[in-house]
């Protein structure tokens, strides 16, 4: 079992309360928002992929913002949103952006909710994968059932 990765600002703030942006309308708000703190410092991190070294730069980050709106709109194809999370979405630190490919059980409460697809941060952003791993429970199940059958 590999030890936990030491607790991070971004970790303690990615477990914290956030609010769903269930309406198209209010992602646009949300990504006005961010529009207007471009050079706050913001890092873009795909989960699954090494996390980024530097943050973005304002043009980078309002490319970002456009991209992931047309992915989001093009492969959400409902009448609400739903999918991005903010810690706070007036003054967002954090949001959380689930892919609509892989979406599992986003909604509601879980011992083990999905990753995220893509997040948005103003603290450096850690491994999440290796953070938070999924738990064990399906992988002792399959160990169990192979040592009982040997």
């Amino acid at each position: 079992m590999q030890p936990s990765p030491p607790e991070t600002p971004f970790l303690e703030a990615y477990r914290g309360s956030f609010v769903n942006l269930l309406r198209w309308p209010q992602l646009e708000a949300l990504w006005e928002t961010l529009r207007q703190q471009a050079d706050a410092g913001w890092y873009a991190y795909a989960v699954g992929e090494p996390p980024p070294a530097a943050p973005l730069s304002a043009t980078e980050l309002r490319t970002f913002i456009r991209e992931i709106d047309a992915l989001l709109r093009q492969e959400h194809q409902e009448d609400y949103c739903g999918i991005v999370y903010a810690d706070n979405p007036a003054r967002p630190q954090l949001i959380k952006i689930y892919d609509p490919n892989n979406l599992g059980v986003v909604c509601g409460y879980s011992e083990a909710p999905p990753l995220p697809g893509w997040t948005l941060s103003l603290d450096p952003p850690c491994d999440l994968q290796h953070a938070l791993p999924p738990p064990a429970n399906r992988r002792r199940w399959w160990h169990r059932l192979w040592r009982t059958a040997e």
